[in-house]
């Protein structure tokens, strides 16, 4: 069976990273595991090519040779999933689609003409969707129906299908699940509440893999929560440590954790001996009564601010993520948010308004209290540009504004660079470079030219030409001298607002394209604690 995976292409997002891409001559920050990893589920005797929409588009010849269809993607990717659907089904192609959109959201429009929907985790249902071609059936559904399958038998993903070159990092994942509950997020509904993990020697084969292929740079380890199973996390990070000794230290490691890492001293510290150089915190709000409103008990156990420092000093640089519109959520949420983000110097805070996902704890509330503005089929999943897809406590328009306003705030040039300097004066020193003998670092190899080129360009605009040039310098020979462990880091983290000062203008165009097609405000939602007070 001639296979072709097509992954769908991304709107632009806070991750696009597009003008920082350009630099190091990559097409995109992250490739499609999910697809990979279904490629090595799929009998090994299919023949198999994988398009990534975000690095080219799908050839003719592609589209010739396929027999077979196999299309997966995020809500976000909606759109152009249809439009691929649409190409092979007019080429007479037989479609098979998957991932976290199609198992939300199995009716919706965008995935209708697919003649095959392979849902939940492919462990479960791609033996049912392999039977059922086998079998010589032209369409069908296939459900988990809520089972969660044993990941310790997940195969290496096909790595070799990945054109490498293309991406900045790369994806593993070595659990799945989240014990927390939080209202808002469709991990647990996605994957359930008791994380499962693979085993050490699984994801040790996984890097063995893809430094076998040739990979030398980041690999994100794409767990919701990293610590989730801590007990198992304890279990692969001295492994993984000895592999990276034993290797040289060839990959630095990002991944995403809840805040109470910031508890576990010993767990911080075995991430940063592994190389483990950021971990991105969904610290969502400073807001005490919107985190418990929000089921997020978990980010109220401890000071948020004093969390970011401590993970800070074990050399692992925090990114995080902010949500505005929770409900009874008080004016100048945003204005707390920038507060929150300059005070702890955190460079990369992410932030949207508060988006309901299908099938999540939050969904069914709004849904029962009849102030969901869309139905579950019209989801369009996380993204910085969209407002809020319900009623919220307050006027929809003036979150909206708190929000563009806080977010440009965030991103103006001069403050990104102050907050950047703040934050490297606490960043601590890479810990895993003690276990790199000294010969090692004297036979590192010169910077490439690609390296020396984007440098150029980031000093020449941010140096030389725009008004944040006395700053730049000034911070870069603060850290020179208080920090010179992180000044490389440093001098990264500087650059990303490359990005970020252009994404701040299709945040701000965005939005104010939707406020202006609102129709008049509507009656806004009694707050939180208004409704308690009400009479059933």
């Amino acid at each position: 069976m001639r296979t072709l995976f097509v992954y769908p292409e991304f709107p632009k997002t806070f991750w696009s990273y597009e003008k920082i891409l350009e630099l190091v001559n990559r097409k995109v920050l992250l490739p499609p595991l999910g697809l990979v990893t279904v490629a090595a589920l799929l009998p090994q005797s299919w023949e198999m090519k994988l398009v990534d929409r975000n690095v080219r588009e799908v050839t003719e010849a592609e589209w010739a040779w396929a027999e077979l269809v196999v299309i997966s993607g995020m809500i976000v990717q909606k759109a152009d999933m249809a439009v691929q659907i649409g190409k092979a089904k007019a080429r007479g192609l037989p479609v098979a689609v998957g991932g976290p959109f199609a198992s939300s959201t199995p009716d919706a429009p965008e995935i209708a003409l697919a003649d095959f929907k392979i849902l939940d985790e492919g462990e479960i249902t791609l033996p049912l969707f392999i039977e059922a071609v086998e079998r010589g059936e032209r369409a069908g559904r296939f459900s988990a129906n809520g089972e969660k399958p044993d990941v310790t038998s997940t195969p290496v993903p096909r790595f070799d299908l990945l054109e490498l070159d293309a991406y900045d990092s790369m994806s593993v994942q070595f659990s799945r699940g989240c014990p927390f509950q939080c209202e808002f997020c469709d991990i647990i509904v996605l994957y359930g509440r008791k994380p499962r993990t693979k085993t050490p020697e699984q994801l040790i084969a996984e890097l063995q893999t893809l430094y076998d292929l040739g990979w030398r740079r980041s690999i994100f380890l794409v767990d919701d929560n990293f610590i989730g199973n801590k007990r198992n996390a304890k279990l692969l990070l001295p492994a993984l440590k000895q592999w990276q000794i034993d290797h040289g230290y060839p990959f630095s490691f990002a991944t995403e954790a809840s805040v109470d890492l910031a508890s576990d001293e010993e767990m911080m510290l075995m991430m940063a001996e592994s190389r483990f150089d950021s971990v991105f915190l969904g610290i969502e709000t400073p807001d005490e009564a919107s985190l418990s409103i929000a089921g997020k008990h978990q980010n109220t156990r401890s000071s948020l601010e004093e969390s970011v420092d401590r993970i800070t000093s074990y050399g692992i640089r925090v990114m995080a993520g902010f949500i505005i519109g929770f409900d009874g959520e008080k004016t100048g949420a945003g204005d707390r948010i920038v507060t929150f983000v300059s005070r702890t110097g955190i460079p990369a805070a992410m932030m949207g308004m508060l988006q309901a996902l299908p099938n999540t704890g939050l969904w069914h509330r709004l849904e029962k209290e009849g102030r969901l503005i869309q139905e579950k089929a019209d989801a369009k999943g996380v993204n910085q540009t969209n407002l809020l897809n319900f009623v919220p406590t307050r006027p929809i328009r003036d979150i909206a504004n708190e929000y563009v306003d806080a977010f440009c705030r965030l991103y103006e040039p001069n403050a990104y660079i102050d907050r950047v300097t703040h934050y490297y004066t606490k960043v601590g020193k890479p810990r895993w470079q003690k276990y790199v003998p000294t010969v090692a670092f004297g036979k590192a190899s010169l910077p490439s030219w690609t390296d020396v080129r984007a440098l150029l360009i980031v000093i020449g605009r941010q140096g030389i030409v725009r008004d944040t040039r006395w700053r730049f310098w000034r911070s870069i020979f603060k850290i020179a001298r208080c920090n010179p462990a992180n000044l490389e880091q440093f001098l990264v983290t500087l650059a990303h607002n490359e990005h970020f000062q252009e994404y701040r203008g299709v945040v701000t165009h965005e939005i104010q394209q939707q406020l202006a097609a609102l129709p008049p405000e509507p009656p806004t939602a009694p707050a939180a604690a208004d409704r308690e007070l009400q009479p059933a």
